[in-house]
């Protein structure tokens, strides 16, 4: 069994909306979609095998089952199965967070740190989001703005548009605004540090923790001078490589690709439907769904008229 549909962990969070479950056709019964985890290993949120032998197992379970042949010889450096990918929906701001390295997360929450990319999906008109500084601040400063409320006014305000893309390396201040849609694409972490949440308050009536301490420990306070350029791919860094994929179902109908013994390949459909093949095995897939094509399945084809983001370690 070469390729598998993965049915995500779902997620939600209180400034979550509605749109995976109405636009993306996920299932979940609660009121507030805002993430739905699609390829995970994480404990936090592992994904379900969905279609074969497999079916009903979690993505870890299958891997420990048929060996880590399946994801690939340079996921072999990690102890853990290296990525996770989301689908993240903010109808409201999120909290300005940020994320520690693979040092200080591994030393402190037994994780690795996190390292990541957003792909902005959709979003409504005038979306925008945090991304780092607007200038460099002192370590009193910020500690300062944290306690005083006043730190969204030294954050780089960043408005996007549709099809934009961010990385965000550990240390970046950030925070995703409402009304973006966004695919995200990580290391394998739920490390987070926040330091802003608006005041809002949790089920439990109280509002939500801060992470102040840690986050003095790990944020870059210098502004982002220069957005990088990774060309011919939408993001390579040394933990994942993401292109993406358009096919238009006329003149581009069709591609091939290989799943070679180095990388399995993650096909997250953003919109259309199309259908994968490898050897005897088709799977057809539609907008929102998360693929596995595992490694070493070699030549696989893609066809039909949609868009994805496809990965690999």
């Amino acid at each position: 069994m070469a390729i598998l549909k993965l049915k995500p962990a779902c997620k939600d969070y209180l400034w979550g909306g509605n749109r995976l479950k109405k636009e993306f056709g996920k299932d979940f019964s609660g009121d507030k979609l805002a993430e739905t985890w699609e390829l995970s290993c994480h404990p936090d949120g592992p994904s379900i095998i969905g279609n074969g032998d497999y079916a009903g197992s979690t993505l870890n379970e299958y891997i420990i089952m048929e060996g880590k042949k399946v994801v690939g010889t340079k996921s072999r450096q990690y102890e853990q199965f290296p990525l996770l990918i989301k689908f993240i929906d903010a109808a409201d701001e999120l909290s300005v967070q940020v994320h520690p390295g693979d040092a200080f997360a591994m030393e402190n929450e037994g994780q690795y740190g996190k390292t990541e990319m957003w792909y902005i999906v959709d979003c409504e008109e005038g979306a925008s989001l945090y991304y780092g500084f607007s200038r460099e601040v002192s370590e009193e400063e910020f500690a300062m703005r944290i306690q005083n409320k006043t730190l969204l006014e030294v954050l780089n305000r960043v408005e996007v548009q549709k099809g934009d893309v961010l990385f965000i390396e550990p240390g970046t201040i950030h925070a995703i605004g409402r009304g973006n849609l966004i695919a995200e694409i990580q290391q394998n972490s739920n490390v987070t540090y926040r330091v802003y949440d608006y005041g809002r308050k949790g089920a439990d009536g109280k509002e939500r923790d801060l992470h102040i301490e840690k986050a003095l420990q790990v944020t870059n306070r210098i502004p982002i001078l220069k957005r990088k350029s990774f060309e011919p791919h939408i993001v390579s860094c040394e933990y994942f490589t993401v292109d993406k994929i358009v096919l238009d179902g006329q003149f581009m109908k069709r591609m091939s690709g290989e799943a070679d013994a180095a990388s399995f390949v993650s096909l997250l459909v953003l919109d259309g439907s199309g259908e994968v093949s490898a050897g005897e095995e088709r799977l057809f897939f539609r907008k929102g769904d998360s693929i596995l094509i595992t490694a070493g399945t070699g030549t696989y084809e893609l066809e039909g008229k949609f868009e994805a983001l496809l990965t690999t370690v």
